[in-house]
């Protein structure tokens, strides 16, 4: 019956299955995780792999041509000042919250990031964009880490981060807030760059049917993939836990 859908003769078709794979085939499926198993790969290579697999890049959005300089914060000063790349863990994290749309609505997300490793530390979902849904997930970054030593924080300059109760949580924990200068998203790139990820890799690819659904998948991306698997080129490419546990040996 195969043999008639494909229109081939049958002794070709299993002579086919009997067939050993080329030597070049075989190196192909043995280029899986490559450097994971200590071995390089030509980039024509990869390219050619992912045309075969119908693998291509998916390219955000581009920004309109300008200057984003952004009026500075009056109360806190940009401490951070783009310093993006920190020698030691639990030294400066970023902070931020965006949109995801449900059938139910809009479920808010707030992520902290530790840009060491660049790896989410903590994060809270809810259905209200408040200063509730950015302390819980400074708190699970807190409980998490537990820093010895003053953490810069950094975030824009948006409602939930300039309220008494962030401050106090700032001050309680030993912890020293760095604001962005007034609608300019570069000083705040790292935090940006993962929600673009988020986006584009998972939350673009879905219709969720309900905030739960969407916690659920949100979670799924962090802790499953995310943080423990997604290669950084920052990071050598290395995942952040990856990262930091080399960092440690």
């Amino acid at each position: 019956m195969m043999c008639r859908l494909l229109r081939i003769h049958p002794s070709g078709f299993y002579a086919w299955l009997r067939m050993p794979l080329s030597k070049r085939a075989c190196e192909d499926k043995r280029q899986i995780d490559l450097l994971d198993q200590g071995e390089t790969c030509c980039p024509n290579r990869v390219a050619r792999l992912t045309r075969i697999a119908g693998i291509k890049a998916q390219i955000g959005y581009k920004r309109r041509p300008g200057i984003y300089g952004g009026r500075p914060s009056i109360v806190i000063d940009n401490t951070l000042d783009r310093q993006f790349d920190v020698a030691a863990p639990d030294k400066a994290w970023v902070t931020d919250i965006t949109y995801i749309r449900t059938n139910e609505g809009f479920a808010y997300l707030a992520v902290v990031i530790d840009l060491y490793s660049r790896r989410v530390i903590g994060w809270s979902m809810q259905s209200r964009q408040t200063t509730d849904v950015v302390l819980q997930a400074l708190l699970m970054a807190v409980w998490r880490r537990k820093p010895k030593e003053k953490v810069l924080v950094h975030s824009d300059q948006g409602s939930q981060f300039t309220s008494m109760d962030w401050a106090s949580f700032l001050k309680h924990h030993n912890l020293v807030h760095s604001m962005s200068r007034r609608g300019n998203c570069h000083d705040n790139a790292v935090a940006e760059s993962f929600f673009n990820l988020l986006k584009r890799e998972r939350i673009r690819r879905k219709v969720y049917r309900s905030r739960d659904e969407a916690r659920q998948d949100v979670f799924d991306y962090i802790e499953m993939f995310y943080n423990p698997k997604r290669k950084h080129v920052r990071n050598g490419m290395l995942s952040p836990v990856e990262f930091e546990k080399q960092q440690k040996t």
